[in-house]
């Protein structure tokens, strides 16, 4: 709660003389009111937050005015924007993540004394040890924090570039794929034409045991879903209830949010309108704008908002590979919060979202590591497309991974709307740079080191891809990515099998195997149709009759199934619109398939081109919408 919530409640805050040195400071300045001070001090003791950014993020002072009062009271000089940009950074062989964690700048100032720049002077004595001798001891100095990360982004903007393409260790990254061009052709022309030979020789074997893989993944498929269906449906409501208010001594923590932009210039101003929203003290917010350096649009676009306190830009130094997970490696270290949460750029989140986050992660035990929320989609009424997308959403993110988390499996993330403690995410390299579906990707590696994913029932709009040719390029690329999690993960599998155990490395294979297959086989399945029509089959005079019938008999039952499951994810009142729609979902399927054959092609030739997703085409989210997760 804000100083503005504070006041809608009616408040009544003391007007006596500010205990806080910086509020008695501001206060007989004539910066602040008695009762301004007294009502920072009452957000202070639920967030864990300095006063002064607290006063800033409620727009009761700015920045400058702060600054000055902090060094008055603090007794210690200050450097401006102006005098960081005239001052030389030292050089040092110290890895500038750390001077990034630790806030501090070391450098030699215009009159050439080597001091340290900080927004905590006061607190850096942890941080000397990084420091050669003829630094550790020099003067701390007080700097904006913005200065001080632009300062040793300047300076170290190589290392910084090299260690987010490089932060996860190469056995568990994809670069080790991209590299190898040779061996990569190589293998694949050569399983190609073998195939084709043997296809040639013997062609009815070869569609016989396609075939047979086909059936085998279909089941596998349809138990999974079954299972996680069922058990979701046993479960009752997903949503989570009210979060308790705080244990005592446990104030809210500090929460950065990850925006990546890419060429976002249509929706900038509707992006910060929706993050603007956001329920949670502003003073303990850390939006993070990611920009790509080439991207001068953008970063064109933004600088001509005014943004908030609370909300800032890092832009990214160009290099390779150019991918949202690259970015977001290298956001991570000028990141302040605790908990680090991702959106994307046209998302709507719920405006409680982030304290429902905040405190299930303090209820939670510490080996849950993220939470991952609903997505949703905000224009399901704009074309059929763009219905059949929000159905498939429905299924996957309110029946099938609520289960799946629920039979205890290892679940793939979805890119957006899903936070993690920091100190989890630095353990495991963050993101791998290499990889087009760093989500699912990191789900697994939480897995494989023991940590757990939970679902939490806040929900976040999205705008549903509702082109045609868009859909199947996003869809290609996040095939591709599940194609490389799973070549990845499998380098070794007697390991893969004792991190994650039997029961979820079974889950993982057949949640990438199966689902893989079904997308590139589907032609070989469709052929059972024919047997249901009456028409003759390829494996006619191989395979008996009644075998072809039952097999043709259960590709129209895992239709039903499928129908089930798509019906009951939006029979409650936000979807109840989309139920008459359900059964065309057997005509949007196919198109996976073309997006499937695209992703195979990309994964030998370019591997790891990120195919943009174009945002801001749609209709625009609805208003007034409560956001709940419904399943009525």
């Amino acid at each position: 709660m804000g100083i503005s919530e504070l006041r809608q409640a009616g408040a009544r805050p003391s007007e006596a003389e500010p205990r806080d040195a910086l509020a008695q400071r501001l206060v007989r300045d004539g910066i602040i009111s008695r009762k301004d001070a007294a009502l920072a001090q009452m957000v202070q003791r639920q967030c864990d937050a300095p006063l002064d950014h607290i006063l800033e993020a409620e727009g009761l002072a700015d920045a400058e005015d702060l600054m000055a009062a902090r060094a008055r009271c603090l007794g210690t000089a200050r450097m401006t924007v102006e005098d960081l940009d005239d001052a030389t950074p030292a050089d040092l062989d110290t890895d500038p993540r750390s001077l990034l964690k630790a806030n501090i700048l070391p450098l030699t100032d215009k009159d050439g004394n080597a001091v340290i720049a900080s927004e905590r002077p006061e607190e850096i004595g942890a941080a000397r040890p990084l420091l050669p001798p003829g630094l550790a001891d020099a003067p701390a100095v007080l700097a904006p924090r913005r200065s001080v990360q632009a300062g040793l982004a300047r300076s170290h903007s190589q290392t910084l570039r090299d260690a987010a393409a490089a932060r996860v260790a190469e056995p568990e990254s994809f670069r080790t794929w991209e590299t190898r061009v040779s061996r990569r052709l190589a293998v694949t022309f050569g399983g190609l034409a073998m195939l084709a030979a043997v296809t040639f020789l013997y062609p009815t074997a070869v569609f016989g045991l396609v075939a047979a893989w086909a059936v085998f993944t279909l089941l596998v498929t349809a138990i999974v879903k079954t299972g996680a269906f069922l058990t979701r449906l046993s479960a009752g409501e997903m949503a989570l209830p009210a979060p308790p208010p705080p244990a005592a001594g446990q104030p809210l923590p500090k929460v950065s949010i990850l925006v990546p932009l890419f060429r976002e210039t249509e929706i900038a101003h509707a992006l910060i309108t929706r993050l603007s929203r956001l329920s949670y003290p502003k003073c303990l917010l850390d939006v993070v704008l990611i920009l790509e350096e080439e991207d001068t649009l953008t970063q064109e676009a933004l600088a001509g908002i005014d943004l908030p306190p609370w909300m800032r830009a890092v832009i990214v130094p160009d290099g390779h590979p150019r991918t949202k997970p690259r970015a977001m490696n290298y956001a991570l270290d000028f990141c302040e919060g605790e908990i680090i949460g991702i959106f994307d750029a046209e998302d709507c989140p719920d405006p409680d979202q982030i304290t429902a986050v905040a405190r299930r992660f303090q209820q939670a035990s510490p080996d849950v590591a993220c939470l991952q929320g609903v997505l949703d989609y905000y224009n399901a009424r704009q074309n059929w497309l763009a219905r059949c997308f929000t159905i498939e959403y429905a299924a996957w993110f309110r029946m099938v991974l609520p289960g799946m988390a629920r039979l205890g499996l290892a679940i793939p993330l979805g890119g957006t709307t899903v936070y993690f403690r920091r100190r989890a995410l630095e353990e495991l390299g963050g993101w791998d740079a290499h990889n087009v579906t760093e989500d699912a990707d990191l789900g697994f590696r939480l897995a494989r080191y023991g940590y757990r994913t939970e679902m939490i029932g806040t929900v976040t709009e999205e705008e549903a891809n509702c082109r045609l040719w868009p859909w199947v390029k996003q869809r290609s690329r996040w095939l591709k990515g599940y194609m490389a999690t799973w070549l990845v993960h499998m380098r070794r599998p007697r390991l893969l099998y004792r991190q994650l155990g039997g029961w979820k490395f079974w889950g993982f294979q057949a949640h990438f195997i199966a689902a893989l297959s079904q997308f590139v086989l589907a032609p070989v399945l469709w052929s059972f149709w024919l047997v249901l029509l009456g028409l003759p089959h390829p494996l006619y005079g191989v395979v008996p009759t009644v075998w072809l019938a039952t097999l043709g008999s259960l590709f129209l039952l895992v239709e039903v199934i499928n129908l089930l499951i798509y019906t009951a994810a939006v029979s409650g009142r936000r979807h109840r619109h989309l139920l008459t729609w359900t059964p065309t979902m057997h005509f949007y399927t196919p198109l996976g398939t073309l997006a499937a054959y695209k992703a195979i092609y990309e994964l030998v030739v370019a591997p790891s081109f990120w195919d943009k997703t174009r945002h801001g085409l749609s209709l625009r989210p609805a208003t007034g919408s409560d956001g709940g997760v419904d399943f009525a």
